[in-house]
């Protein structure tokens, strides 16, 4: 089974605009959930929904890259693959079989703040799946074997993804520019060399540093009944100790001192792919709703304004859209667009340009701000008919706001931008030259 990382960006797609004719708000119903906390620090959702006789489990770890080293880089993602491996109370390759004969699916995923492990099963699996989850927590086995097989398995994912991909170093160079001197300066990936040079040592001391219940947030979520469900986390979790978290080293995000351009020949790439990266905020910062609303306008979808200029109008382009990165202590919105054939990166560049200012001086019409809003409730609606994606948004809520409740009002925050919002926040993120530009050229024949 492959597991990908999963990067925090989106795009938009089409199928969300049909949705938006029938998913209204209104006709959504609140979830509801209870929270617990145990004595050893783990903070645990309940929600029941009975739709289906399927249960999901999240366990949510507040250990994402940013909480690495230089050095040590690319150690949660490693972590992400090792977690498969054998713990105290499995061996190798025996918890793929367990999850694989239930019925169930099972999958991970790393990311700039957090690490999180998801199951999906019938809901009489209930208890396998909290057994396999309490196992991993504290019961790991980091041997050589695990270790050897996984570092094969990483170092051969981290040459895939930046040698053998076109514009595969976009992100380290994108990240490298916009958070030098931060924690953010390294992508989640990590160093080849970083992780071929680690010792079991240091992998040992990365887990029992962070993989503790005061750690971490589960979610129970789906077809079970609460009295049991609380008896079984309290059998497998109850039991496991707290331990204090290293503190982690004040974070500053400094504005971009000058512009960054660079131009990177790319014998991967078959055409001009242009990146222009801007500093955005966090998922915190009240300027996140209108200004996720604004990268809808520009770059999301075939409706947008930067399909319907470069790709449609002008044809300057194959595709444009965004990646935005709503990071818990920092933020950016990357465009791009892969030039069309004979067409020049510098065209590409100056019509994004000129839609972005246009923004500016005149900002957007009601239509578009009313179609945009219409996307996030499509969006917010859809998300919440599944049970692995209704845990998973209680449990970012939970680990990043305390909050699990914040499943049911996100949205208002999308509802109540305005258009003077719209164009405060292009105005604010973007009329300005300092921001990191790169465009990958095709390796020259000659």
């Amino acid at each position: 089974m492959i597991r990908k990382v999963k990067f925090i960006y989106s795009f938009v797609i089409a199928v969300l605009l049909v949705q938006s004719l029938n998913a209204k708000v209104d006709s959504f119903n609140p979830i509801s959930f209870v929270k617990d906390t145990l004595p050893n620090g783990l903070s645990v959702v309940y929600s029941i929904d009975k739709s289906a006789p399927i249960v999901a489990t999240i366990v949510h770890y507040r250990i994402g890259s940013r909480y690495e080293t230089p050095g040590r880089t690319g150690y949660t993602h490693f972590f992400e693959h090792l977690m498969f491996e054998a713990t105290n109370a499995y061996e190798r390759a025996a918890i793929d079989k367990f999850v694989e004969e239930a019925g169930g699916t099972l999958n991970a995923h790393t990311a700039f703040d957090e690490t999180v492990y998801y199951l999906k099963l019938p809901s009489n699996y209930l208890e396998m799946a909290l057994w396999i989850e309490s196992s991993r927590m504290r019961g790991l086995k980091i041997d050589s074997i695990g270790v050897a097989t996984q570092k094969g398995v990483v170092s051969e994912e981290l040459k895939m993804r930046r040698e053998n991909t076109a514009y595969g170093t976009l992100l380290d160079k994108m990240f490298e520019n916009l958070f030098k001197g931060t924690n953010y300066e390294w992508t989640v990936i990590g160093s080849l060399e970083d992780i071929q040079n680690a010792k079991i040592e240091d992998f040992r001391d990365f887990y029992d540093g962070y993989y503790y219940p005061n750690n971490a947030t589960l979610v129970i979520c789906g077809d079970f009944d609460l009295a049991e469900a609380r008896n079984l986390v309290e059998k497998y979790f109850g039991r496991l100790p707290r331990k204090e978290i290293p503190k982690e080293k004040p974070m500053v995000i400094k504005p971009l001192e000058k512009a960054v351009y660079e131009e990177i020949e790319d014998d991967k790439a078959q055409l001009p792919g242009i990146f222009v990266g801007y500093l955005g905020v966090s998922s915190s910062d009240p300027d996140y709703y209108p200004l996720s609303i604004l990268g809808d306008i520009l770059a999301a979808g075939e409706s947008s304004r930067f399909y319907q200029k470069l790709v449609d109008k002008d044809k300057i382009s194959l595709s444009a859209s965004f990646f935005p990165y709503a990071l818990e202590k920092a933020g950016t919105i990357i465009f791009y667009s892969i030039a069309a054939p004979e067409k020049s990166a510098d065209e590409n560049i100056k019509a994004m340009d000129d839609i972005i200012k246009d923004i500016i001086n005149k900002g957007v019409t009601e239509e578009e701000l009313q179609k945009a809003k219409n996307i996030k409730e499509a969006s917010f609606v859809g998300d919440k008919q599944d049970v692995l994606s209704k845990a998973q948004s209680l449990a970012s809520n939970d680990a990043y706001f305390g909050d699990p409740g914040l499943i049911n009002t996100e949205i208002e925050k999308y509802m109540s931008v305005t258009l003077d919002d719209v164009k405060r926040v292009a105005k604010k993120y973007f009329s300005t030259d300092k921001r990191v530009v790169l465009v990958y050229k095709p390796k020259s024949k000659s």
